[in-house]
């Protein structure tokens, strides 16, 4: 199978929407609740209104799901940079941004529902 040069993925993307709560890395900024619009094992992207720009390191707390760790859905803790971030929604003013997993652990914290 033959990959293209623009797409870079490294393993297969599913369309979740499922709770999740970011934050910058180090920063004084409060986290923030909102929720993927795709998840894969490798990466996350989700809206925000928040400043994140593309190159920082975030903290994010989600349930993996079943469907892509083949294991029941708990909480796991990610730590990963920023490798995209574009408009998704210019009414409200919403980025898409675009997280690459650099390492991970599993969680015991609850994650709230997204409002």
């Amino acid at each position: 199978m033959k990959i293209s040069s623009l797409d870079r993925r490294l393993s297969r993307r599913h369309c979740f929407k499922t709770p999740l709560r970011v934050r910058v890395w180090k920063s004084p900024a409060p986290e923030e609740t909102t929720e993927s619009l795709n998840l894969s094992q490798s990466g996350v992207y989700f809206a925000t209104n928040s400043a994140i720009r593309e190159g920082e390191t975030v903290e994010i707390l989600l349930n993996m799901p079943e469907e892509i760790t083949d294991e029941p859905s708990i909480a796991w803790r990610f730590t990963g940079h920023v490798v995209r971030v574009d408009r998704v929604d210019s009414t409200w003013g919403k980025m898409g941004v675009g997280v690459q997993f650099d390492c991970y652990e599993v969680s015991r914290a609850e994650i709230p529902a997204a409002s």
